[in-house]
């Protein structure tokens, strides 16, 4: 009998071998298809003479976890975290962080794969910059700002001295 979630639910996959075919599949429909003519067989070029793609997308999490039958990456995450699906699924996922990481040098996908990698991939998050890393230093400043503030306190001290004489 199957092992059971927390939820009720039996786990989707019982070993990484049931998923492995399942993420190399998904990265395999990421690549297309070259379109070819029906009538020839050959395959359609474009003006530069290269096969003409159909079907071709990028790889991303959601992607991989919809391939996988996951309703969301979180579900997908989820698994990454029991240790026998571990080093799978970290392995798919640094395919696609390549992927999107070599998107960075091209100048109409950059700002995606900027994105991409700093929302779904760790250590890809901008520093906020060496404000945060300095520490704040506090000036007090009690020089007197006017004279009349000096011959204020010393007013109050003679003040004070003329008391204590009367006490005495």
């Amino acid at each position: 009998m199957a092992k059971r979630n927390a939820g009720g639910r039996p786990p989707k996959y019982t070993s990484k071998e049931q998923i492995e075919g399942l993420i190399e599949q998904y990265f395999q429909d990421c690549e297309g298809h070259i379109l070819t003519n029906e009538q020839t067989g050959q395959p359609v070029l474009d003006k530069w003479g290269f096969p003409v793609y159909v079907d071709r997308h990028p790889p991303t999490v959601t992607g991989l976890a919809l391939a996988l039958g996951f309703a969301t990456r979180i579900s997908l995450l989820d698994y990454q975290g029991k240790a026998e699906f571990r080093d799978t699924i970290l392995r798919a996922k640094s395919r696609i962080e390549q992927y999107t990481e070599e998107r960075l040098f091209d100048k109409d996908g950059a700002n995606g794969a900027k994105f991409s990698l700093q929302n779904n991939f760790r250590r890809w998050k901008e520093d906020k910059g060496d404000e945060a890393k300095v520490p704040s230093i506090n000036i007090v400043c009690d020089i007197p700002k006017a004279a009349a503030e000096v011959e204020q306190p010393a007013a109050n001290a003679k003040a004070g001295e003329a008391e204590d004489d009367a006490e005495s």
